[in-house]
């Protein structure tokens, strides 16, 4: 009842729902990308580069001859779908190490607090250029580096939302009641903290997409012939002058996702507050 109550809020938001059609829309070109693209990404054909779009190749070609709508579905699996595994990852993490210190508090949660304050006074970038100059550039790399540097987020938010969840009396009933902590943590803390994370991690992602793609534009993620959004922009680049709609086609596919990302999760704080009013 409570989630149909939910949903028929949220389709009430028309913009979000447009956003949530266009999301899904991304997400099944990527995951039928073999049967949606016309072409193979990583084929090269010199005498098709650089053409305009039209005829078999709806929106041109590159420097390579490289089928550009063939390279924007399948870079969907790579830049969106790394985002998401990211996102889970640190998601995952920082919500077992948040709970965790917030729940014992005394020293185990003064200690992963310190360690926290120390690791966010360096900036992310400073962060991932070492592990990545470490193990070197590559989409598992820059990945595991962004996982690292996100989880940190999570935690101290998981932390916040939990404490004001173990101060209330419900908790101190449980505890009274002789229950078991973990049996407090899954059935009392969590359900309580996750509305809140769905929202959060939908606008989250919006921002690793844009990370992640700024991070192979800068060569450190995803290397060629892979198709990915922020390399694509790389390589468009040098032909700015001549064809730019190279870096166009994948810079407003960026825009458009992270927008409706982030409407999403605005539709959904909203309905929420409302729920929970």
């Amino acid at each position: 009842m409570l989630l149909k109550q939910m949903a028929h809020r949220f389709v009430q938001k028309k913009m979000a729902v447009i956003c949530l059609i266009f999301i899904l829309v991304v997400v099944l070109c990527g995951v039928f990308a073999p049967w949606i693209a016309p072409h193979d990404p990583t084929e090269v054909s010199l005498k098709f580069k650089l053409l305009g779009p039209g005829g078999q190749f709806p929106l041109g070609t590159d420097d390579m001859g490289r089928c550009v709508f063939s390279r924007l579905i399948y870079g969907t699996r790579t830049s969106l779908g790394s985002a998401f595994i990211i996102m889970i990852c640190a998601l995952m993490i920082g919500t077992s190490i948040g709970t965790f210190s917030a729940y014992k508090g005394g020293r185990i949660d003064n200690f992963l607090m310190r360690l926290c304050d120390i690791l966010l006074s360096f900036p992310s970038l400073v962060i991932v250029l070492v592990i990545v100059g470490v193990l070197g550039p590559g989409l598992i790399n820059v990945m595991l580096s962004m996982v690292i540097v996100q989880w940190l987020w999570y935690v101290r938010i998981v932390r916040s939302l939990v404490l004001s969840i173990t101060s209330r009396s419900f908790i101190e009933a449980a505890q009274v009641a002789g229950t078991s902590d973990q049996e407090i943590i899954w059935t009392h803390i969590l359900p309580n903290v996750l509305p809140q994370l769905i929202v959060l991690s939908t606008i989250d992602l919006g921002s690793i997409i844009l990370h992640f793609t700024g991070y192979s534009f800068l060569g450190l993620g995803v290397q060629p012939p892979t198709p990915e959004w922020g390399t694509m922009i790389e390589n468009g680049r040098r032909f700015i002058r001549s064809t730019p709609e190279l870096m166009y086609y994948p810079g407003i596919l960026i825009t458009l996702v992270v927008i409706s990302l982030n409407l999403i999760g605005d539709a959904l704080r909203d309905v929420l507050d409302e729920n929970y009013q």
